[in-house]
């Protein structure tokens, strides 16, 4: 590395900066005869102590003893509330009653800036080396935030760094009278500086660097401050001499010469010092590993060129600026290019840089494309301000790579190339004589402007951007642009002799820019693309906006009728000028009297309705009647006669047509279609943005597609425009429906993206794969809420079906037919795999408290979705579980019971849930073991509330996921706990407290039967004491008899039950091999109703009286069971309540789904009289007034669109 040589005095005249002090002071210089050059703090001898090394002194009014400073000066400076001048005074007035206590002061001042907590002590000020302080310190150095007062967020922390610098810019100009020269106070500061900049700790390395540099910046000003003294001193000195011997006083040249010498000897010292820093500190920091070091390094050496331009702006300061140019981090580019700024926005200074710009003008010019916009913006400012300086150090092709930025959709980087574009392109114009009048049109000086402008966007070749090329020059060129006149000038009146006409081209092109700025300054955004938001407007900016529009609607209302009879033929030229009166003042045409003005365009827009068949041609007339038509403007009567003249006219030649050619059938000729196309085009267009219902389009166009379909020889432009226009005419009836017919429009809906879904290409139809369509994310989540808002509600909140009769039993019956309707429309979306089928989650909750009405819906639902996907399928269920344990969270908070009616119902559905299973284990293994997979990481997903040691928040949700335990493979089971155990901690087994009871539970459930190779599901009902299914006897599982179903819960739910059952029962078994403590057994005894206060004692049984019971009741058991089991197979035969398509099976699941649920069934069933009661399944089956499959897509077509669909 070459470093920089010592700065030279030079007699030149330079800058000031504005905390330059010129006052003199020669009593306060130091008069010491030797000045050594500033270096790294040795040792000291006890002769170069201040007075009072060890004595009590006092810095800001504040006490310090033995030499331990109280940090106080760090303090004041972060609080950044006091005056820095006073602070630095009184530390001053410290450092001159005892320099070692106040310089003692400001090294620990440094030390707690870079966020130490260790304090630099008396003692090791006196006898230590700074290497072996800062060793000290960085042993007392606490890392562990990794945050220090330059990078700590924060109100408090916020102005910190500012006040830092200001402390040692201030410092330093109080101090450079005196202080500074007294080869103590700088040599220590600038040695412990360089130390801590060497260090490895981040914290002090940046804290140190910052302070170096800003010390260096203030030494700049110093330096300044004497080279313009001794420049000053020198002149007077010269004076003196060059009088004559008999007025030249001695005395005064005597002193001037002392002077000039204590002013050299300051300079050199300042120099010393100076070096010091930059080859101690710049030339190692300036390459740091850490960004924020080399950017402060950078942003400071630009400060240096620019205030001491004579000794710092060299090539040995400017190549490190070059060189870091080249950073890999943007920061630190931005520094540099900033720093170069401010040295080329000085033309005095142009001539000194011309070798750094030769040198690295090529990688200032590739910085423009930089990745970092920031960087890539301060890049294009930079060479604006080198154009500026000089025209011939660019080439053209280092302007023509920032040209094509103006099109960027960055705005910044657009508007910063727009500028520079304008300064190359624009910045001379033909200067107007003084006294002349102005000219105007295109005799202006900006016709000559705005022609460039066409030429640049045409030879850009990006036609398509002309508002982006608009934006760009926006800023600058705002008052070109607007130059309405001079371009409608352009466009109209005939060329000057000798100028040279535009061509067609030029003209389009003209005219397209002429659009986008009345855009520009209509709207006052960005265009499409390039926008950061709505911006809030200043009270000008809204006066401009105003003024802007006035001035333009008076302009444009005269001209834009002759601009389109010049062009009327022309469809490019002629789409774009139809958009001008979009951004008019429509008022203008009353005030300004200019309604000869309208009718003129009125007419000229009906003439090119009647000339052009170009689709966009239309739409912007039809745009334009819009525009125009409004009610708030006085011209609305005479625009809308026009506008209904001008329809009732199509629609009669349309009729008229459209008659004559389905008369002639097939001998319609091309001349006759094209007659009916063209027609067709044009009311169509208008029929986009206006409401054509009074014409009744819909019978002539039902009367054309079915001539179409019945001959098949239609041609297709007709038959898509014809579809097109009773596009519109469904969507103006819909958008004039009322909220009672949202329904049958979500029926439609449904229906329409079941038609076009994927399956439209089933069956050999792979031509029709264009129209398939599938729904976006928002559109199903809209249809969602649309069937929970409507058909997921109460009875009596049904007021649209039930129009105040809401006690008549056959309206109640017809609301429900209708909602049932809506909820088969969206579960076939489900089933067809139209929408995700996760969205099922929110259906299949419902499944309790609906059941009377939507339960086999419901089950059908989840049939279906289980034969398409059987593990997306448990996942949804398991989804639907989550979500109402999350409600019921919401509801009760995280100290929920567990015997409350909502827990209980959650697991009930699960039970329910887990019924849809079957027994067939192989053919559910992987939909249950994920189903288990996703529940257990729910349970264990949220903290405990309570703090660390507590429960997870959805703890209790394994409880619920028991219910699918037994559903689980032998083999299954075990894998399922080895995945729970990764989610327990060893505290977690050991815990035996009633909050940790679902967990307890829940490892029971999966560590029952699974050593027992016998073991399946309907071994674990026989285990309990059925000696016929298995063939060794076990002791049976600990079981507790329980309260039956919440009252509350089944009347809000209204659920018919196939047979009553305990809410919670253990579904865990012992293992008599384990020998496992009943503490173990999750059994939750529930609360009672209060209005049936009735309880059912549980008492404590010794193992011998369980054994005997159970030994009594085995052959009574066997006997109910059989029984049971023959009336639920001819009951689910009789009826569709149940899912599976094979019953028995359900049969036995329902029986074995949990253990010591046999034992209830027995005492609460009588088996003899038993009857299955499934209305929802049955009854509703046998109505007449329901489909009898809503999952049947032939169902929504009639005979008529199937055919078309086979075609």
């Amino acid at each position: 590395m070459i470093a920089a040589p010592e700065i030279p005095p030079e007699d030149t005249d330079t800058r000031f900066s504005s905390d330059t002090d010129f006052s003199e002071d020669p009593d306060g210089r130091s008069t010491n005869s030797a000045k050594g050059k500033g270096g790294k703090k040795g040792k000291k001898a006890a002769g170069e102590k201040g007075k009072g090394g060890k004595g009590a002194g006092r810095i800001n009014g504040h006490h310090q003893e033995n030499g331990m400073e109280n940090m106080m000066l760090f303090e004041v400076v972060k609080l950044g509330r006091s005056a820095m001048q006073s602070v630095v005074d009184d530390w001053i007035e410290s450092y001159k009653h005892d320099r070692d206590v106040a310089l003692l002061d400001l090294i620990n001042f440094f030390i707690q800036c870079s966020g130490c907590k260790g304090v630099v002590s008396g003692e090791m000020f006196r006898n230590m080396q700074n290497s072996e302080i800062i060793r000290r310190m960085t042993e007392e150095f606490d890392e562990d935030s990794g945050d220090y007062p330059l990078t700590i967020a924060g109100p408090q922390w916020k102005k910190f760094k500012s006040s830092f610098c200001e402390f040692i810019s201030v410092l330093v100009r109080q101090c450079q009278y005196s202080i500074i020269y007294d080869e103590y106070m700088m040599d220590t500061v600038i040695s412990l500086l360089t130390g801590l900049s060497d260090s490895q700790v981040r914290a002090f390395r940046h804290t140190s660097t910052l302070a170096a540099m800003k010390l260096m910046t203030a030494l700049v000003n110093v330096a300044l401050n004497l080279s313009i003294n001794m420049d000053n001193t020198q002149r007077q000195y010269e004076a003196e001499r060059n009088k004559m011997v008999a007025k030249r006083a001695n005395d005064r040249l005597e002193l001037l010469l002392q002077k000039r010498k204590e002013l050299q000897e300051n300079q050199d010292e300042i120099e010393n010092m100076m070096n010091a820093i930059f080859k101690g500190v710049f030339v190692h920091r300036y390459r740091d590993s850490i960004a924020e070091i080399r950017a402060i390094c950078i942003e400071e050496i630009g400060v240096w060129m620019k205030l001491y331009s004579d000794a710092f702006l060299n090539d040995s300061y400017l190549k490190y600026v070059g060189w870091t140019m080249h950073d890999k981090q943007g920061e630190v580019r931005l520094k540099c290019l900033t720093a170069l700024q401010g040295l080329y926005y000085n033309r005095e200074l142009n001539a000194r840089l011309e070798l750094f710009t030769s040198r690295f003008k090529d990688r200032i010019v590739s910085m423009t494309l930089d990745k970092e916009y920031d960087v890539a913006v301060q890049a294009i400012k930079l060479l604006t301000l080198v154009l500026n300086s000089t025209d011939e150090v660019l080439t053209p092709e280092d302007c023509e790579s920032v040209y094509h930025l103006v099109y960027s959709a960055h705005r910044p980087v657009a508007v910063a190339a727009g500028e520079f574009l304008f300064k190359k392109l624009f910045s001379q114009r033909e200067p107007e004589e003084e006294g002349a009048p102005k000219r105007r049109g295109r005799q202006s000086p900006n016709a000559n402007l705005i022609k460039t402008t066409v030429f640049f966007f045409l030879e850009s070749e990006l036609h398509e951007h002309a508002a982006y090329l608009v934006d760009s020059l926006w800023e600058c060129g705002a008052e070109l642009l607007k130059d309405w006149e001079c371009m409608i000038s352009l466009l109209l009146d005939e060329p000057l002799p000798g100028e040279e006409a535009l061509t067609d081209r030029q003209e389009t092109a003209l005219i397209e820019i002429m659009l986008c700025t009345v855009r520009q300054a209509a709207e006052c955004h960005p265009p499409v693309g390039r926008g950061t938001g709505k911006r809030v407007m200043t009270a000008k900016e809204k006066k401009t906006q105003l003024d802007d529009r006035t001035r333009m609607t008076e302009l444009f209302a005269v001209a834009l009728p002759p601009l389109l009879a010049k062009y009327a033929v022309d469809a490019e030229k002629v789409t774009n000028l139809l958009q001008l009166p979009q951004f008019f003042d429509l008022e203008i045409y009353t005030t300004g009297r200019l309604e000869k003005h309208l009718e003129s365009l009125l007419r000229q827009i009906k003439e090119i309705v009647e000339k052009h068949t170009d689709t966009e041609v239309l739409e912007a007339c039809s745009k334009t009647y819009h525009a125009l038509c409004n009610e708030e403007f006085t011209i609305f009567n005479r625009v809308d006669i026009a506008r209904s003249q001008l329809l009732d006219e199509l629609v009669d030649k349309f009729n008229r047509l459209l008659e004559d050619f389905l008369q002639e059938g097939e001998d319609a000729d091309e001349d006759d279609a094209y007659q009916v196309l063209s027609t067709l085009k044009r009311i169509t267009a208008f029929h986009n943005a206006h409401d054509l219902s009074g014409w009744d389009l819909f019978n002539s166009n039902f009367k054309l597609l079915n001539t179409g379909i019945e001959n098949g020889d239609m041609p297709e432009q007709i038959v898509i425009h014809s579809l097109q226009c009773t596009h519109y005419v469904i969507l103006w009836h819909l958008a004039k429906l009322s909220e009672g017919s949202s329904r049958k429009a979500f029926t439609i809906l449904c229906d329409l993206l079941l038609i076009f879904s994927h399956q439209m290409v089933s069956g050999g139809r792979e031509h029709l794969e264009p129209l398939v369509y599938s729904p976006e994310d928002s559109l199903q989540s809209e249809l969602l809420s649309f069937i929970l808002n409507h058909v997921f509600i109460d009875q009596d909140d049904d007021t649209n079906s039930t129009d105040g009769q809401q006690d008549d039993e056959a309206v109640k019956i017809e609301a429900l037919h209708k909602r049932r309707n809506l909820l088969a429309a969206y579960c076939k979306l489900i089933i067809y795999c139209v929408v995700e089928m996760k969205t099922g989650a929110d259906i299949f909750k419902q499944y309790m408290r609906y059941y009377n009405d939507y339960g086999d819906i419901i089950k059908e639902t989840m049939s279906k979705t289980r034969q398409i996907d059987k593990i997306q399928c448990a996942k949804t269920l398991i989804l639907s579980l989550q979500q109402l344990f999350n409600e019921m969270l919401s509801e009760l908070g995280h100290g929920f019971d567990r015997s409350s009616s909502a827990f209980c119902g959650i697991k009930e559905l699960a039970r329910r849930f887990s019924l849809t299973f079957g027994l067939d284990q192989v053919k559910t293994r992987d939909a249950i073991a994920m189903l288990h997979k996703d529940g257990i990481e729910f349970a264990f997903k949220e903290p405990s509330p309570q703090g660390e040691g507590g429960p997870p928040l959805n703890l209790a949700f394994l409880d619920i996921l028991s219910e699918f335990s037994s559903k689980l493979m032998r083999q299954d089971k075990r894998t399922v706990h080895m995945y729970l155990e990764r989610f327990m901690t060893f505290q977690m087994a050991l815990q035996r407290e009633d909050c940790w009871l679902p967990l307890i539970s829940y490892r029971n459930s999966l560590q029952a039967g699974g050593d027992d190779d016998t073991m399946s599901v309907m071994s674990g009902y026989s285990s309990r004491g059925s000696s016929i299914r298995s063939k060794k006897s076990k002791p049976p599982a600990a079981a507790t008899e329980s309260s039956s179903s919440s009252e509350v819960w089944q009347q809000s739910m209204q659920t018919p039950v196939m047979m009553p059952s305990p809410h919670l029962t253990s579904t865990a078994m012992r293992d008599p091999k384990r020998g496992r403590d009943d503490s173990f057994m999750g059994v939750y005894p529930l609360p009672h109703d209060q209005q049936q206060p009735h309880q059912h004692p549980h008492s404590q049984v010794t193992w011998m009286l369980r054994q005997q019971e159970e030994a009594r009741q085995q052959q009574e058991r066997a006997m109910n069971y059989a029984k049971l089991r023959t009336n639920l197979q001819h009951a689910i035969r009789r009826g569709t309540g149940l899912m599976e398509e094979d019953e028995e099976p359900i049969v036995e699941d329902v029986m074995m789904s949990s253990e010591g649920r046999m034992d209830d069934l027995n005492e609460g069933m009588d088996f003899d009289t038993m009857d299955i009661d499934l209305p929802p399944s049955k009854n509703r089956r046998e109505r007449s007034e329901l489909k009898p499959d809503y999952f049947d897509p032939a169902s929504i077509m009639d005979e008529s669109v199937r055919n078309m669909c086979t075609r």
